[in-house]
């Protein structure tokens, strides 16, 4: 278990580690919300690199990952915990087979932490000799505000009430990313509790470093016309705009096709990697995708005189 960073720096270089390349602000977050053991509460658009901060946190911290994929209907017994019934019946059945008749000896029995389903938000509650958890509770925005209210009491005291067994409390707190697509508003109450920050679209600098890092096949200059035709994108009226993960995807996709420049009809047989909307794909394939392209290419032409 590696010890957590004592500074910005230490974060930077920690999180690098997992290949995942932060700017000053980001680290700065992230490294507060260890320190100050809050839970990171971070909000962007999908595909910036929310959830791999946390994915990166418990890999290079050594941490086990316990994560919580939000859904509409989210509810405690898919959450925390839920009761096996099956087995629960199975030994009231031979329970009363034995001719067991207090009911009171029964109902402890049944009601034992050896009936107890554990699911993602009580386990990480659990003492690990590799140290508290990373706990990911990702795509917040996707449940709905009672699941949220249930969560105050966690992200306060790090603790749950399991009526039949009482309390139970973290020895030492998880570390907590919550992630968020913003696709509805998250409730003030819940945000106090949490160290926040907005992940944006990176630069063309940093873009270029996170492909280098995470691709180092990829060519120079198919990475560069890359990063700069994914950064025009982002300037379009789209749908949907394209993420770092998208980058990376298309990337990816254009090394399998033995390519080390971009072309426009590489462009355009594989814009289903970047894009992932018809209308979108539309939109750009053909003339606009090559008229981007020669945009790119002068541009980088201009940088190196």
């Amino acid at each position: 278990m590696a010890e957590l960073p004592r500074s910005i720096e230490d974060t930077v270089a920690l999180l690098r580690q997992g290949n995942y390349v932060a700017d000053r602000s980001l680290a700065t977050a992230v490294f507060l919300a260890l320190k100050l053991r809050r839970p990171l509460f971070l909000e962007g658009e999908a595909g910036v690199g929310k959830t791999e901060i946390a994915k990166v946190l418990a890999a290079t911290l050594g941490r086990k990952l316990v994560r919580l994929q939000c859904y509409e209907g989210l509810d405690v017994a898919s959450a925390v915990y839920e009761w096996d019934y099956p087995r629960q019946m199975l030994e009231i059945r031979l329970a009363e087979a034995a001719h067991v008749d207090s009911k009171e000896r029964i109902a402890a029995d049944i009601f034992s932490e050896r009936f107890l389903i554990k699911r993602p938000l009580l386990q990480a509650l659990e003492a690990s000799p590799a140290g508290p958890p990373v706990l990911l509770i990702d795509e917040l925005d996707r449940t709905d505000e009672p699941f949220e209210a249930f969560l105050l009491e966690l992200l306060s005291d790090f603790q749950v009430t399991i009526p039949e067994l009482g309390m139970v409390k973290a020895e030492t707190p998880p570390i907590v990313v919550i992630t968020s697509n913003r696709t509805r508003e998250i409730h003030d109450a819940l945000k106090r509790r949490c160290f926040y920050y907005w992940v944006d679209y990176p630069d063309a600098a940093r873009e270029l470093e996170i492909l280098r890092a995470r691709l180092p096949a990829a060519s120079l200059d198919l990475s560069r016309e890359v990063v700069g035709f994914v950064q025009k994108l982002r300037g379009r009226d789209l749908f949907k705009l394209p993420g770092v993960a998208e980058t990376i995807d298309w990337t990816d996709a254009l090394i399998q096709l033995d390519q080390v420049a971009l072309s426009p009809e590489a462009i355009d047989h594989s814009l289903g990697a970047l894009l992932k909307y018809q209308d979108d794909i539309a939109r750009i394939r053909g003339t606009e995708a090559a008229r981007i392209l020669e945009e790119v290419r002068a541009e980088m032409a201009a940088a190196r005189h």
